[in-house]
């Protein structure tokens, strides 16, 4: 019998489909994967060392002297770009429009074309991880940005058109509707419960066990009792936090090996699958709140969006969350 599960955190419903539920093994793409195949530098590539390298306005560069390590630079082609005069919001009709200010920015995480964050040593994913904070934390400063999104897009089906290991930062002058239900349902279960509803879920995945793919003192990384697609899995510090730019040095490397661990157990038991990876913050105005607990979401794009979805906003997940994690936990690394 397929079970409806609710994602306690928005609420939301997903269909598990156990009838159609595949072994974790069926779900291996069928392919080379990516990094495999790929030498380590390519001349075409804009973010490999080259006179073809990507030359927009470079933000950070470690090291700052010598053969980098890692970079920031500007996004050729941005989403979005830094205000030059005052922000203004304008009314057509009865529709809203402003112009499209925000940043966006690219970390190269390598000069090397074919590594992924799966395949790196540990001190390097220690580096982009700081290098996140870095760059959040200077985002940050500008009084106009709401909400600052890191992510990375991992394959075609991801987004990615480049395949040298690079995510991006956008951060906007608005808080998108996605992560105010986030904040309004926290808040909601904070002035019902008088607690932090992502702690209870930690604390129940932590209690229960059944769902955990890999953990730390300090870092857990589990699949979630209602997640939305196969091997959708969540990140979370164990302490509560609202702000991932409050993390410490000790928190980085504690979340390197977990981040890495489990996107490697990805990489080996899916073979390599496209995936994206968001890290989920408070926006402006909620650092240090009680009711929410920052943590990095992945979603392995192993199914596609059809008609349900789009209709009702809910997923059918045809993958068991307790199957997964257990494949997971199975692969060695």
């Amino acid at each position: 019998m397929p079970q409806l599960r609710q994602n306690i955190i928005l609420k939301e419903w997903v269909v598990i489909a156990t009838e159609r539920a595949k072994r974790p093994e069926q779900l291996r793409e069928e392919k080379i994967p990516d990094c495999d195949s790929l030498p380590e530098h390519d001349d075409k590539c804009p973010f490999c060392d080259n006179p073809r390298s990507h030359k927009e306005q470079e933000f950070l560069r470690v090291p700052e002297t010598g053969p980098w390590r890692v970079r920031v630079v500007a996004n050729r082609y941005p989403a979005l770009e830094p205000p030059t005069d005052s922000i203004h919001v304008y009314t057509e009709g009865f529709f809203r429009w402003m112009d499209g200010i925000g940043h966006h920015e690219v970390i190269i995480e390598s000069p090397k074309h074919n590594e992924t964050i799966a395949n790196m040593d540990i001190g390097d994913v220690e580096l982009i991880i700081e290098t996140y904070r870095k760059r959040y934390l200077a985002l940050k400063k500008n009084d106009y940005l709401e909400t600052i999104i890191p992510f990375r897009n991992h394959g075609v089906h991801a987004g990615a058109s480049i395949p040298h290991p690079h995510s991006q930062i956008i951060a906007v002058p608005v808080i998108p509707r996605d992560v105010m239900t986030r904040m309004n349902e926290s808040i909601r279960y904070h002035e019902e419960h008088r607690g932090c509803v992502f702690c209870k879920v930690l604390n129940n995945e932590l209690e229960v066990g059944e769902r955990i793919v890999l953990e730390t003192p300090d870092f857990v990384s589990f699949i979630p009792y209602a997640a939305a697609s196969p091997f959708h899995t969540w990140v979370f510090p164990k302490r509560h936090s609202s702000d991932f730019g409050d993390i410490t040095d000790e928190d980085i490397t504690d979340l390197a090996y977990v981040l890495r661990g489990t996107l490697r157990k990805i990489h080996i038991g899916l073979n390599d699958p496209d995936y994206n990876f968001i890290i989920r913050s408070a926006p402006r105005g909620y650092s240090n709140s009680e009711f929410f607990h920052w943590y990095i979401t992945i979603v392995p794009r192993l199914t596609r969006t059809a008609g349900f979805e789009l209709g009702t906003g809910m997923f059918i997940n045809p993958s068991i969350p307790e199957n997964d994690a257990e494949y997971l936990r199975s692969i060695k690394i």
